[in-house]
C-alpha cells in the first residue's frame, strides 16, 4: 500500500518513519516533506494552504491511505474534500477540527458537556474583553481564537497587560492578523500533560502520556514556542488517573462531538493541567502534537498503519496499541532567534554520528536538502529523540547525540524533563 502524508515538520518525519516500518506499506510519499523526511519518503512539493493542489496530488498518486499531519489543512476541510472523492483519510472533518481551530468553540463545547476546564469568557470586541478581564485575578491568560502555530497564548501578569494583549490580538499587531474572537481565561497552575488518544468517532484508545516544554528558555522562561522538547514515561500518569481522564474528559468529548453531529475521527490531543482541583483541559488539538509525536512513535511497538485504518473503519475497539516500557525524550535544536526572526540556509553537520548513538533517531522539523548538503530551513530544525530504560537514560542519549550535531547559532534547552527529575 502507498501512504501519502501531508506536512513538512518533525511530526510528519516521525509519522513517515513509523508508517515506513509497517510490513503493509510499499511506499511513503510526503508532501511537501523536508530534508530529513526525504530519507524515508519520496517528497513532492505542494502548498498545504491549497486544497485543490492537495487534491490533484492525491489523484495523481492514488494512495491507499492519506494521513493529514498539520492543523491548517484540517481547518480548510481537506478531509471532507478527499473523503467525498473516495479517498481513505486519517484525520477529522473541518467541523470536528473546530475543537482546535476555534478556542472559543472548544471552551463552549467543554462547558456544554461539563468537562473540567478553566473559567473563561469568549469576547468579540476589545471592549468586551476589557470588561471580562475586570472579573479575573492576575495572572490572566489571553488567547487568540484561531490557529496561531503555538504562539497565540499570552500569560499576562496584570489586568492592564491583559487588556493590551487583547487589543493587540484584535488589531492584528501581535500575530499579524486580526482575531475575530479572543478568549480570556483563568490562569491554572500545575504540571502540564499531553494526553493523546485515537478515536474512530465512537471508541477512544489512549496513547502513552507526554510532557511538552513550550517556553524557549530553561526553567520554562521566555516566550512560547511550538515546543522545545518533550518526554514520555509510564509514571507520568498513574493507571487510576489515566482512567479518570478517559472517563471524565476523553470519552465525554468523543460522545459529545458525536451527539452534536460532528463525530471526531483521528487524534484527539488533550492538553491537560494537573491542578489541585484535578485535571483541567487547557486546549484541544485535532492532530498529532509536535514534538510529542516524535517521542510517542519511538515508543510505539505495534503497527501504526493498522491503528490509523481502524480509526477510519470504526474498528478501534478491536485494536490494541503496544508500547515499549521505559521512556523516550525529544530535544529540539532550534535556530538562533527563534521564535522571533532567524537565519536559514545554514549547513548542518554531525547527523551521521548522532544517529549512531544507541536508541537515537533524529527527526527533522525544518531542514532542506540542497545537493548532498542538509541546510536549516526553519525555526525548529531538529528533534533529537531517544529511547531509554529510564528517563535519565533517554535524556543522556538525546544530549549525547546533540553533542555531535552543529549548525551556526544552534540552540537547545538543556533542562528537558527537569520537573520529573526533581521529583525523584
Amino acid at each position: 500500500m502507498k501512504v501519502l502524508i501531508l506536512g513538512s515538520g518533525g511530526r510528519e518525519h516521525a509519522l513517515a518513519w513509523a508508517v515506513a516500518r509497517s510490513a503493509r506499506v510499499t511506499e511513503v510519499v510526503c508532501a511537501p516533506g523536508n530534508g530529513g523526511i526525504a530519507g524515508v519518503a519520496r517528497c513532492v512539493p505542494v502548498s498545504l494552504k491549497d486544497v485543490d493542489a492537495m487534491v490533484r496530488l492525491a489523484e495523481a498518486e492514488k494512495p491507499g491511505l492519506i494521513v493529514v499531519g498539520p492543523e491548517l489543512p484540517l481547518s480548510l476541510g481537506i478531509v471532507d474534500t478527499l473523503e467525498e472523492l473516495g479517498f481513505r483519510v486519517f484525520g477529522p472533518t473541518k467541523a470536528a477540527a473546530m475543537l482546535e481551530s476555534s478556542k472559543g468553540f472548544a471552551k463552549q463545547f467543554l462547558q456544554r458537556h461539563n468537562i473540567p476546564t478553566a473559567n473563561f469568557a469568549v469576547c468579540a470586541t476589545a471592549a468586551e474583553a476589557e470588561k471580562a478581564i475586570s472579573h479575573f485575578h492576575a495572572p490572566i491568560v489571553v488567547k487568540a481564537d484561531g490557529l496561531a502555530a503555538g504562539k497565540g497564548v499570552l500569560i499576562c501578569e496584570s489586568r492592564h497587560t491583559a487588556v493590551e494583549a487583547a487589543q493587540g490580538l484584535f488589531s492584528g499587531t501581535l500575530l499579524g492578523e486580526a482575531a475575530e474572537q479572543v478568549v480570556i481565561e483563568e490562569f491554572l497552575t500545575g504540571d502540564e500533560i499531553s494526553f493523546l488518544c485515537l478515536s474512530d468517532g465512537e471508541n477512544v484508545v489512549p496513547m502513552v502520556p507526554a510532557q511538552d516544554h513550550k517556553r524557549i528558555g530553561e526553567g520554562d522562561t521566555g516566550p512560547n514556542t511550538g515546543g522545545m522538547g518533550v518526554y514520555s514515561t509510564d509514571e507520568m500518569l498513574e493507571p487510576a488517573m489515566k482512567e479518570w481522564v478517559m472517563r471524565h474528559i476523553a470519552r465525554p468529548t468523543i460522545r459529545g462531538m458525536a451527539a452534536e453531529g460532528t463525530p471526531f475521527k483521528g487524534v484527539l490531543y488533550v492538553g491537560l493541567m494537573m491542578t489541585a482541583r484535578g485535571p483541567q483541559v487547557l486546549e484541544f488539538n485535532a492532530r498529532f502534537g509536535d514534538p510529542e509525536t516524535q517521542a510517542l512513535l519511538l515508543r510505539l511497538d505495534s503497527d501504526l498503519v493498522d491503528a490509523l485504518e481502524a480509526c477510519i473503519d470504526g474498528k478501534l475497539a478491536q485494536t490494541e496499541l503496544r508500547w515499549t516500557p521505559g521512556a523516550a525524550a525529544c530535544v529540539v535544536a532550534s535556530s538562533a532567534g527563534y521564535p522571533g526572526g532567524y537565519k536559514t540556509g545554514l549547513p548542518i553537520t554531525g547527523l551521521e554520528a548522532a544517529a549512531r548513538v544507541p536508541g537515537v533517531v533524529v527527526f527533522h522539523s525544518g531542514s532542506a536538502k540542497v545537493g548532498d548538503q542538509l541546510l536549516t530551513a526553519g525555526g525548529r530544525v531538529l528533534g533529537v529523540t531517544a529511547l531509554g530504560a529510564s528517563l535519565e537514560e533517554a535524556l543522556a542519549r538525546a544530549y549525547q547525540a546533540l553533542g555531535e550535531i552543529a549548525f551556526e547559532g544552534m540552540y537547545f534547552r538543556r533542562d528537558i524533563g527537569h520537573r520529573a527529575l526533581k521529583k525523584k
